[in-house]
């Protein structure tokens, strides 16, 4: 008879302390497992043991909503717009604009899809936690299946070195124990028992989690949960679910969209209507119409930031810094709050034990005072790390090696071990902060020793060891050794205290014990963390530490590496008080100039990076484990350990190869440089909307022949400002980058300042130019005014060519001055960019190509003119020169009329 009638798929979650009977119970199973039929059954029922993903859209109609944004529809306007005007009037050369305009909407859809397709990396990361096999009890034998095929109710049998396949109840362990650190964050192996120990179902010791691993020991568990329905699960669900931040660069780009995109499209409607009104002639003002919108809209923008952004990734990469979304390169610039972990980070994770205190004084850890044996026993015994040829010597707790490190020093680590065997073990938890180990000394005897937080192991002892005697340990003396204590903390020191004391049994003891002394071990801070965090200071950049460690170490910590101001005590949170306040008084606390969060675990950074965003700040926060994805995720800026988790890679948005704080510093300053690279190339671009719009109202209100056609706008567009706009991008930061404060939140791509310089002072000499060159062509022809001349006159195209060549000699000029935004462009080598002479080589090439190549004159309706036209653009280039170094000039003397108006 089939057990599938009364079950149910989901877990409940007080699986853990429920008995073993009604567990069996409510999941129809017993611990002889299921029959193969039954299996099944379920299957079907409840689904695979596979993450569901939420996303549902298929890959084609997600690559189809890359089109649906404003710019991409105001360039597919301009390219239908184009083939209408080609099959009305044929041979005009409009067929190029669409085909042009049709490719840049295609390439700037695709690179928008290529980087959202990126995000489902994390889901698959998540899945590569389950392992591809399992062992499980079918049909009354053990099978091998695969782990995608469990289902609620199978018996599976775990062995060290197992990846745990599903979330199950223990119902038999051999001093198994298991890696938690994936779903919880603990660093030491956790010992699993048949019994409820805690009432978080996370602490408690009889259950097992789907992507934790096995370390020692075996056992059997049944399955109460698969797939999503897994605590990992759940965690993945929560990552996906999680808003990912849209990056400043990419709101500044949106922003900077629509303006531009409405200036065209007002114009070209209103010069289309006042046309049509003058002229009453629809195509002509259709063509003008689309003049208006191509020369407005600066159609190389998106690929060519993009290009910016990938040279500023290969530049980071190459100082350990490497970026997974490109447009996070410039989030770096404007993050105004770090929030790094401590160990790692900020210090070398190199755990040394610094100095030992005992109950006789202090002992000369540098000179290897030798300590008593009882100490050493406790030390080597009751932990849970090992030794190894590799460095930092040691695997396991950091701390835990650092003791046997220091140990080795004095004893044979192994035969102390195998002298005193472990009977057994009551593991350190977070919530008796303390470890104890049951041991058979070489007489037979039972001896307790105890391991854990200072303020826990005193309150168990009663007695002192004192030059190896035992003597009472009154409230005087318990207060000195707290005292003791506390000064090692605030040296930084992870402080742990040591106790034993004789044993009748196995069980766990909670007094009488004998105190033996404290050991302080250190992590030496980076030598260039101090550095990078003055650095951040000067840059207006908030750095919070946050970290597991005793609130004294952690604030002692916080002034070895700088992360005090002025000698002022940080604000110290621990992780208790942070569940206790509410989302205003955390914002309130926030606001100190300097933060650490001491006792901490991380599942709790989510909450501090929300209550960062929600008071306005651009955050970067580092993490190395799965259960910090959500809050990286959800940060501005995700930063993963080069040692993390592939789940936290996959989340983050940076990985520091070499998990140094100062790489992040540095990579901040190339973040920076890079949103100022791209106002200077939307300066470069916007200049010359002006000398392309200004032909086509001449062209309307004057009656002139048009001065520049729709083609060439896009030789411009597209071909001679593209190199030029590039090797703006390459430009090294000026001098002050690091000295400023983080551009504030609402500081836009383009200001009025922007548009005040470009369209205001350089534009409109560079369209003078272009005129004067148009003119003296027209009239040295014998053209004269009000004359009308068709497209295909040799006059007019020469005419045109002229124009043309006037604006590219004035951008040389221009991307010259655009080098720098307040120092003198002559403080820059001439040859510190050579990109930058690459670009004006191309600049040039291509309007050779333009003016001299019979094939590009036909696409371009242009024809060779004498070099004394282009000559006449050279004053004009020097003026435009001249006067954006003034304007430079007036900024750097702080004149208040250039910094309101012309500083950008």
């Amino acid at each position: 008879m089939s057990q599938i009638e009364d079950f149910q798929c989901r877990s409940s979650g007080d699986e853990h302390n429920i008995s073993l009977e009604q567990m069996f119970e409510r999941l129809n199973g017993s611990a002889e497992g299921l029959s193969s039929e039954e299996a099944n059954k379920r299957g079907d029922l409840c689904g695979r043991n596979v993450f569901e993903e939420t996303r549902k859209d298929s890959l084609l109609i997600r690559y189809l909503k890359q089109y649906k944004n404003f710019f991409s529809l105001l360039l597919l306007f301009g390219s239908i717009l184009s083939f209408i005007a080609e099959w009305l009037d044929p041979g005009q050369g409009n067929i190029f604009i669409a085909i042009a305009l049709l490719g840049v909407v295609i390439l700037n859809g695709t690179f928008t899809f290529i980087q959202e397709y990126q995000a489902e990396r994390i889901m698959a990361s998540f899945k590569n936690l389950i392992p591809p096999k399992a062992r499980v009890m079918r049909d009354g034998k053990i099978t091998e299946i695969l782990a995608t095929d469990i289902v609620v109710g199978d018996v599976i049998y775990l062995e060290e070195g197992d990846k745990i396949p599903a979330d199950g109840r223990l119902i038999e362990e051999n001093s198994l124990k298991v890696d938690n650190s994936p779903i919880t964050g603990e660093a030491e192996p956790q010992l699993r028992s048949l019994e409820c120990t805690h009432p978080n179902i996370l602490e408690c010791r009889n259950m097992v989690f789907s992507g934790t691993l096995v370390q020692t020991g075996n056992g059997k568990a049944i399955i109460f949960g698969i797939g999503s329905d897994t605590q990992i699960g759940k965690l993945a669900a929560l990552t996906e679910q999680t808003i990912s931040v849209d990056t400043p660069i990419r709101r500044e780009l949106n922003d900077f969209i629509k303006i531009i995109s409405a200036i065209a499209i007002f114009l070209g409607v209103s010069f289309f209507i006042v046309g049509f009104l003058i002229q009453d002639t629809f195509l002509a003002n259709l063509i003008f119409a689309i003049g208006i919108i191509v020369a407005n809209v600066p159609e190389g923008l998106l690929p060519t930031v993009t290009l910016a952004l990938s040279l500023a990734s290969k530049r980071m990469a190459k100082r350990n810094a490497l970026i997974k979304q490109l447009e996070s390169v410039e989030t770096l610039g404007s993050t105004t709050v770090i929030c790094t972990d401590k160990t790692g980070t900020l210090t070398q994770n190199k755990m040394a034990i610094h100095s030992v205190y005992t109950g006789s004084g202090h002992l000369d850890v540098e000179n290897k005072a030798t300590p008593s044996d009882v100490l050493l026993r406790v030390a080597t015994v009751c932990n849970n790390s090992r030794l190894t040829e590799e460095a930092p010597g040691y695997k396991g707790d950091p701390t835990e090696g650092s003791l046997l490190v220091y140990s080795s020093g004095f004893t044979d680590i192994e035969k102390l071990k195998e002298d005193y065997p472990r009977m057994q073990e009551y593991p350190f938890d977070s919530r008796k902060q303390r470890m104890q180990v049951i041991s058979k000394t070489p007489s037979g005897e039972l001896e307790a020793y105890l391991k854990g937080a200072p303020e826990v192991i005193l309150d168990m002892c009663s007695h002192v060891l004192v030059e190896g005697k035992e003597e009472k340990l009154d409230e005087k003396e318990k207060q000195l050794l707290e005292k003791e204590h506390l000064e090692m903390a605030k040296r930084g020191e992870r402080v742990l205290a040591f106790a034993y004391r004789k044993a009748e049994s196995a069980k766990e003891y909670q007094d009488g014990f004998i105190f033996l002394g404290f050991a302080g071990a250190v992590d030496p801070p980076r030598p260039e963390a101090k550095e990078a965090i003055i650095k951040c200071h000067m840059a207006g950049i908030k750095v919070v530490m946050i970290t597991g460690d005793h609130p004294v170490t952690a604030r002692s910590i916080a002034a070895t590496v700088g992360l005090t101001d002025d000698h002022k005590e940080p604000v110290l949170i621990t992780g208790a008080e942070l569940e206790e306040l509410s989302t205003d008084e955390l914002t309130q606390k926030l606001k100190a100039p300097s933060i650490v969060f001491a006792r901490t675990s991380p599942v709790q950074k989510l909450k501090i990076v929300q209550a960062f965003q929600a008071a306005g700040e651009i955050v970067t926060m580092t993490g190395d484990g799965v259960n910090d994805a959500p809050a990286m995720k959800n940060a501005d800026m995700g930063v993963a350990m080069g040692s993390g988790t592939d789940v936290a890679k996959e989340a983050a948005d940076m990985v520091l190869l070499d998990d140094n704080f100062a790489t992040i510093v540095n990579a901040i300053e190339e973040g920076r440089t890079v949103f100022d690279n791209i106002k200077k190339f939307i300066a470069y671009i916007l200049t010359s909307n002006i000398p392309e719009i200004l032909p086509f109202i001449a062209f309307v209100l004057l009656a002139l022949p048009l001065p520049m056609n729709v083609q060439l706008i896009l030789a411009i567009d597209l071909g001679t400002d593209i190199l030029p706009a590039l090797s703006l991008a390459v430009e090294k930061g000026e001098g002050d980058i690091m000295k400023r404060p983080p551009r504030k939140r609402d500081e836009k791509l383009l200001t009025p300042q922007v548009l005040l310089t470009s369209y205001g002072v350089k534009g409109p000499i560079e369209a003078a130019a272009g005129f004067a060159c148009y003119f003296a062509v027209m009239f040295d022809g014998g053209w004269t005014w009000g004359q009308q001349l068709p497209f295909s006159d040799p006059l007019y195209m020469q005419a045109i060519t002229a124009f043309f060549a006037a604006v590219i000699i004035c951008q040389i000029a221009n991307v010259f001055t655009s080098r720098t935004r307040r120092q003198s462009v002559l403080t820059k080598g001439f040859f510190s960019n050579r990109m930058v002479l690459l670009g004006i080589a191309s600049e040039l090439l291509i309007l050779s190509f333009i003016i001299f190549n019979p094939f590009v004159n036909m696409i371009f309706n242009t024809a060779a003119i004498s070099m004394k036209y282009i000559l006449i653009a050279v004053p004009f280039a020097l003026l435009l020169l001249g006067i954006d170094e003034l304007r430079k000039y007036a900024i750097r003397k702080d004149s208040a009329f250039a910094i309101r108006f012309f500083k950008w």
